[in-house]
């Protein structure tokens, strides 16, 4: 790499990686320290790449992706999430949603801890969908699998993510009761059937 794809290089990693690491982190299911090796793996090939490089965060967006696809196809899927502590009981994050935030980082925690319990595929497709705002076939592309394969994944992960973690109904907008409290339709009434 010769001085100006240096410079070049240095300034997209300084500009960047905040934004890069955060996907790479919810990629790996919330581990930091396994993010911060995708990021860095990607960061490597795309150094090595740089002056083909069209649209540099595109390019190591893709990587972060594949690498983590490639992750979850040769291993196994984590059973247990190790933490310094075990969750304490008596708490519900329901109830502690005061002036402090407490309540606020409750819930990013139960949802750390249920995107961490999904299968890598599933949490990519969440990620890819949700929090880079993909459509479908673009996680397709990235995925290297079918539209109908990322729309039943996605199906699949969030309703594994309400078994989960119930809790993540508090995410809701709870000005919204249109749906809690829509009657039933009546526009089809019953039809007997005779033989």
């Amino acid at each position: 790499m010769d001085a100006t794809g240096q410079e070049s290089f240095l300034e997209f990693v300084t500009n960047r990686s905040t934004a890069l690491l955060r996907t790479a982190v919810l990629l790996s299911g919330g581990d930091r320290h396994a993010g911060e090796d995708l990021l860095q793996n990607a960061l490597i090939k795309a150094a090595d790449h740089w002056h083909r490089i069209d649209e540099p965060e595109a390019y190591v967006r893709q990587i972060l992706y594949r690498q983590q696809v490639s992750r979850w196809r040769l291993k196994g899927r984590r059973r247990e999430l190790t933490v310094a502590e075990p969750p304490d009981p008596g708490t519900d994050s329901r109830t502690s949603s005061g002036a402090d935030g407490t309540g606020a980082a409750e819930l990013r925690l139960v949802m750390r801890d249920a995107l961490s319990r999904l299968t890598a595929r599933q949490r990519a497709v969440l990620v890819l969908r949700y929090f880079e705002d993909l459509p479908e076939a673009d996680v397709a592309r990235l995925l290297g699998c079918s539209v109908g394969t990322v729309r039943s994944t996605t199906h699949r992960s969030l309703a594994r993510l309400r078994v989960l973690a119930p809790e993540l109904h508090l995410l809701d907008d709870p000005s919204d009761t249109h749906r809690q409290q829509q009657p039933p339709s009546r526009d089809f009434a019953p039809v007997e059937v005779r033989p």
